[in-house]
């Protein structure tokens, strides 16, 4: 299949010359075009070339793109959206003074939805799945990763995970699963972590690496979940069968989160809102994604992740919603981009880089996707913006006109 994405009015490419990723300030560098098209393949970018000459390719495909900026499709690269019931009540908790910490020491925060999941069926979580999962597609975003971690028991993050895979199977996106059996402890193991620990790497993790259920292990390293020789313990046993590793840390505590990450080479360390400068140079001079989250940050309302330290200094940052029921409940991707803007003060071209390739690097598929370079996917996002800065500038408003997977249109926004 032959097709033809014909006269945008920008193509921004974020393109990386080979090297799949973006630190620093190379992250500013978006390499527009203007005056071009794309010629695809079989859902491949074959050629990206001058109006000039794409009139002459014999094309069984044309996308009129004209007067939109295309885009590489968004990777939302964090969230935890395969879960039941909702958390509205703590949200007037928090309202009213709780922390999100005390709510989840009174047996709320994440045990209130592992119960909500324990009582939902299969076929329930699939249902519950499928909208949230057309919203992303509708925002732009061709790449989808989703957690487990509201199971918390061998039946339950088993049904997760097959739900979540279920659409790895049949969306029209890359769905990227992870396990993330180390959310918290349940209350069935409160005071038995040892045993949940069992439960974890010798029955788990070779259940799910052997039946393909995941590609990435995730561990929630915190006070209130697990400590760094418990994330080192899970890690060691992950690595070992050959999962890739991904990191919760220095959310609410600066606990050593980050140097585990680091001894096992992990893909990424997510969240940051709490991290000194030490720590800061640590991810700045390693193969680290720093993953940052400022939807947390404004659902819960408290401090920042440290975004223009880190690039400052060379980290490779990408930008995700965290979306889940807790505590960020918010599943506009757009939004994330001009929070990041107001409170992390990023620029418009380090907020498409963090959300394009570098978001992609945090789930290992900034070699096949990510940037609009030759022999990558065809994913791209169509705005209907003359600059990327007006995504940042229209605050909670979703631009995104078309968001093409594959060189497949897989949303087109309806006109009046």
């Amino acid at each position: 299949m032959k097709i033809l994405l014909k006269n945008p009015d920008q193509i921004v490419t974020v393109n990386t010359s080979g090297r799949n990723f973006k630190p620093g300030k190379s992250m500013n560098d978006q390499d527009i075009l203007t005056n071009h098209s794309i010629y695809i393949e079989n859902g491949i970018i074959k050629d990206i070339l001058p109006n000039s000459s794409a009139n002459r390719i014999k094309a069984d495909e044309i996308i009129d793109a004209e007067n939109l900026l295309v885009l590489p499709g968004f990777v939302e690269c964090h969230t935890h959206s395969a879960f039941a019931g909702n958390r509205s009540n703590e949200f007037l908790m928090r309202l009213s003074g709780k922390s999100y910490e005390e709510i989840a020491e009174e047996g709320g925060g994440i045990i209130s939805t592992v119960n909500s999941v324990r009582q939902a069926s299969y076929d329930e979580l699939i249902r519950l799945l499928a909208p949230r999962i057309k919203n992303f597609i509708s925002q732009g975003i061709t790449t989808l990763e989703i957690k487990s971690g509201y199971g918390l028991s061998y039946y339950d993050e088993i049904k997760l995970l097959q739900v979540i895979n279920y659409y790895k199977k049949n969306s029209q996106i890359d769905i990227i699963p992870t396990f993330l059996g180390a959310h918290t402890y349940p209350p069935e193991y409160k005071n038995d972590h040892k045993e949940y620990l069992k439960l974890i790497v010798e029955e788990l993790l070779p259940y799910i690496r052997k039946n393909n259920l995941a590609e990435f292990t995730d561990v929630f390293c915190e006070k209130t979940a697990f400590n760094p020789e418990e994330t080192d313990l899970i890690f060691t046993k992950a690595k070992e069968l050959g999962f890739k590793l991904r990191l919760h840390t220095n959310q609410f505590h600066s606990i050593g989160g980050i140097e585990v990450a680091l001894k096992h080479s992990a893909h990424s360390v997510d969240h940051l809102e709490v991290i000194n400068d030490g720590e800061i140079e640590k991810i700045a001079n390693s193969e680290l994604t720093a993953v940052l989250l400022p939807g947390v940050s404004f659902f819960l309302d408290y401090n920042y992740a440290p975004a223009r330290k880190l690039i400052d200094l060379n980290a490779t940052v990408a930008l995700s919603t965290d979306f889940n029921p807790g505590s960020s409940h918010i599943a506009d991707f757009h939004l994330m981009m001009s929070l990041a803007a107001l409170k992390m003060k990023m620029t418009a071209g380090e907020i498409i880089s963090a959300t394009t390739i570098n978001a992609a690097k945090a789930v290992g598929m900034n070699n096949i996707l990510g940037s609009i370079e030759i022999g990558k996917q065809a994913d791209f996002a169509l705005m209907n913006a003359k600059d990327i800065s007006e995504i940042i500038y229209n605050i909670g408003n979703n631009l995104n006109v078309m968001t093409i997977k594959k060189g497949k249109i897989i949303y087109k926004r309806e006109t009046e």
